[in-house]
């Protein structure tokens, strides 16, 4: 401001030399003039920042717009980690400890990042299992042959979220920019439905660019990329090794799912596809998130097996294929708090990493004894024709799942609205009933002020509603009574 001032006084000073200043001044008022420039842009500047941490922090309160599940103060236990930025190999059981205490959301993000840096710490991946080497703004700039389908499933994604409701709103922006840089990233994968909804749950929690790089850990390092390959062998290894867990660890649950023809993949696929998130509490897949950071894939396994374990008894109750289908994709999704939290601390307890190898190495032996075994036949149609036909049927499949899905969404939103109208409808016939009870004390009242009055007032008071109803403002309709 004094810089201004003096600039002012300066354009009111005298002028010299017979109404010419000298070149001193000349460029003395420029040089203030210019360092004036320079303080406004920056104030702008300033101001633009201060709008965007303005919008940032109300699109951060939006993002996180769900029930947590573990509900303890946590942030402090936290803070010390979070704080150390440096590369440093944390102790794990620490890690572990703290995690099944809780993670505040407000920093879930960060925190999965720490996870994501101390995993890397203890594991490299060779340059052929690495993503290339392309930044998240270069990939923007290029066009996405995924780009329909992408926008197709924007829509699907979230669709009750307030982030994601609005039609290309910020949320929607975001997603469509995160999936199309992955889909140009990782060729083989492209993009495949589900993705989405794991791309969706890393935005609720942190920026774009951050997103990226938290996807490309869970594709890569995890291996996640693995069941989203066109081929879908590493989906269909994981719906075997769900299959024998039951087998092995359930077998009554399992017999009567067999019983009913209703294998894994009609109802976990899209809890493996998905990281549970498409069905699921946002609350509780984020606890779930939690623990895949520090275990890996190992995790949806564990959260399967615990979600088919505690609802056991009242599947077996299901007597019908469609009662089972029914129940198994609403029926245990629509968890209480406490189940969930018996859900997460059963997951912690969980170790079947052992398990889950033998059967991999078991669904190997008896695809090659599968394979020697269609060599010595002689059959008309090729082998590899059949396996083609085959993964179609399993891709249609799967796209007849997500617009299950969509569709009971609609239906779930549909009732809602229904609800909400007889309420409202309730509401007004209690209303109505009220004002019709008001209206016969108001009768009730004037028959007996009537009993009161004289005569002649009676006839006056006739005289007078006669008048009224036949002014110019109360014309009865002809025919009508008065």
């Amino acid at each position: 401001m004094e810089e201004l001032d003096s600039l002012s006084q300066d354009d009111d000073a005298p002028e010299q030399d017979g109404g010419s200043r000298n070149s001193e001044d000349l460029q003395r008022l420029w040089r203030k003039a210019i360092h004036q420039q320079i303080l406004l842009l920056r104030m702008e500047k300033e101001n633009q920042k201060l709008e965007a941490s303005r919008d940032e922090l109300q699109s951060k309160k939006v993002k996180l717009v769900y029930e947590e599940i573990c509900q303890k103060d946590v942030s402090t236990l936290w803070d010390k980690k979070l704080n150390c930025r440096t590369k440093i190999r944390c102790d794990m059981e620490e890690v572990l400890a703290s995690l099944k205490e809780g993670v505040p959301k407000s920093r879930r993000g960060e925190i999965w990042q720490f996870l994501a840096m101390q995993y890397r710490l203890r594991h490299r991946l060779s340059n052929k299992q690495s993503p290339p080497d392309i930044s998240y703004k270069e990939l923007l700039k290029q066009l996405t042959a995924q780009q329909h389908a992408i926008l197709v499933d924007l829509g699907r994604t979230f669709p009750t979220h307030p982030y994601f409701s609005a039609q290309l709103g910020a949320g929607q922006l975001s997603l469509f920019n995160l999936l199309k840089a992955y889909s140009l990233l990782d060729e083989e994968v492209g993009y495949c439905q589900g993705i989405s909804f794991v791309a969706g749950i890393l935005l609720l929690h942190m920026s774009e660019e951050q997103a990226f790089e938290t996807l490309k850990f869970l594709m890569y390092d995890l291996g996640f990329r693995k069941q989203y390959r066109p081929d879908m062998v590493s989906l269909q290894i994981q719906m075997y090794q769900l299959s024998r867990l039951l087998h092995d660890y359930h077998r009554e649950l399992y017999n009567h799912l067999e019983e009913n023809e209703i294998s894994p993949s009609l109802y976990a696929a899209p809890w493996f596809l998905t990281l549970f998130a498409s069905q699921f509490p946002l609350g509780f897949v984020a606890r779930v998130f939690d623990i895949i950071f520090l275990q890996g894939t190992e995790v949806i396994f564990k959260v399967a097996l615990s979600l088919l374990r505690n609802h056991e008894a009242l599947i077996m109750e299901c007597e019908s294929f469609e009662h089972i289908v029914d129940f198994l994709k609403t029926t245990i999704p629509d968890m209480t708090k406490s189940k969930m939290e018996t859900i997460i601390t059963q997951v912690f307890e969980m170790d079947i990493s052992k398990q889950l190898h033998a059967y991999e190495v078991e669904y190997h032996v008896l695809q090659d004894e599968m394979h020697e075994a269609s060599n010595t036949c002689d059959e008309s149609e090729p082998l590899h024709k059949l396996e083609r036909m085959n993964s179609q049927l399993k891709r249609q499949n799967m796209d007849l799942v997500e617009k299950l899905q969509v569709a009971q969404s609609k239906i779930q939103s549909l009732e809602s609205n229904v609800e909400s109208i007889l309420s409202r409808e309730n509401k007004t016939r209690n209303l109505l009933r009220s004002l019709e009870q008001e209206k016969a004390a108001y009768q009730k009242t004037i028959e007996m002020m009537k009993k009161y009055l004289p005569d002649e007032a009676l006839a006056d008071c006739e005289l007078l509603m006669r008048e009224t109803n036949c002014s110019p403002n109360n014309k009865t309709k002809p025919g009508n009574k008065p």
